[in-house]
């Protein structure tokens, strides 16, 4: 078994390659395993301060749009984000949504009085396999203990939102990774919540080891498997770009996605956001909006590049630090690096 994992591309990753590399970006996990009971919620915070008075431009890219989030069509129309981002499995959306709903109000009473209502951001992914996803069991302490934890230092695999997920017939979840954009000096950061994939089309930067892995699982007969699952990635810059040009960074997920050996199935919900750490627009119109000299279309290849690499690393990140889980009914994922051939 190899003691690191394969390197996607050439260009340089930040300090810990991981989408924290970009300044004021925080992630925080809450992880619940009991039995049954094997899933979670992921928070990405944009900055610090308070997203809904503070808000950060975004794009969203649907490349199939198998999946029930929630805040997608305002983020779409109006290009701002203003909650931290959560993810989490299907059933939990609602009850997430409206913990972000309840922490806002907290903050900002005349939400949804004097001020706006705010747009709750939430993603899913399908965790059914591991998790008894029946039980509903996530809530608001879990939303706001994962707000507390955020932190430059992101666990990867089988945590948070990624305890209970799937990605390649092996155990998937949270993965990271971060790349610098060459001779910009700028930084791309992904994090990915990987829960997609048939095992005998796995690819390993580059390495179509999908198919001998799942004649070690005697798993042959997931070639006749219909795709299902999903893939949530989102990507962070502190380039000064806006909302058209982070959804033409969005979109550049599905190279790295599809780098790892995903069609993207009928069944499989693969959605990407991107967002850029340069600016915030305020809530309030009797503030100034900000004066920002955007980065120039011409100048976005190495950005795509980076994106590309940034999210096929972070799927590799997730299957290569998850462990082995069983859950529900007995059902298990065995891990990718216990199946590696020793070298």
């Amino acid at each position: 078994m190899q003691a690191l994992p394969p390197r996607i591309g050439a260009l340089p990753s930040g300090p810990r390659d991981a989408i924290t590399d970009v300044a004021g970006v925080t992630v925080g996990h809450a992880t619940l395993s009991d039995g049954a009971v094997q899933t979670g919620v992921t928070v990405v915070r944009p900055h610090a301060g308070d997203a809904y008075l503070n808000r950060v431009p975004a794009g969203v890219a649907v490349i199939n749009g198998f999946g029930k989030s929630v805040g997608l069509v305002q983020v779409e129309e109006l290009g701002v984000l203003e909650t931290p981002i959560a993810l989490t499995n299907t059933f939990s959306v609602p009850a997430v949504a409206a913990a972000q709903i309840r922490q806002c109000v907290a903050a900002n009473p005349e939400c949804g009085r004097g001020l706006p209502t705010v747009n709750p951001l939430v993603f899913e992914c399908n965790d059914g396999y591991l998790n008894d996803i029946q039980r509903m069991v996530l809530g608001e302490a879990d939303y706001q203990a994962a707000c507390a934890a955020a932190s430059e230092w992101v666990a990867q695999g089988a945590v948070g939102a990624g305890r209970g997920m799937s990605c390649f017939g092996l155990k998937g979840g949270i993965g990271t990774a971060s790349r610098r954009v060459e001779g910009q000096g700028f930084t791309v950061g992904a994090l990915v919540l990987a829960n997609f994939g048939l095992l005998p089309n796995l690819l390993l930067a580059g390495r179509p080891v999908g198919r001998e892995l799942a004649a070690r699982l005697a798993a042959q007969e997931a070639d006749a498997a219909p795709e299902k699952g999903s893939i949530i990635v989102l990507i962070a810059t502190d380039a000064p770009l806006d909302a058209r040009q982070l959804r033409r960074l969005a979109v550049r997920a599905g190279v790295g996605i599809g780098r790892t050996g995903s069609v993207f199935g009928h069944g499989s919900g693969d959605i990407a956001l991107a967002f850029s750490t340069a600016y915030t627009v305020p809530l309030s119109p009797d503030e100034p909006m900000p004066r920002v000299a955007m980065l120039h279309d011409a100048r976005l290849d190495g950005f795509f590049q980076a994106a590309a690499d940034s999210v096929e690393q972070a799927i590799v990140h997730a299957l290569w630090h998850a462990e082995p889980v069983t859950g529900r009914d007995g059902h298990a994922r065995a891990a990718l690096r216990d199946l590696l051939p020793h070298s």
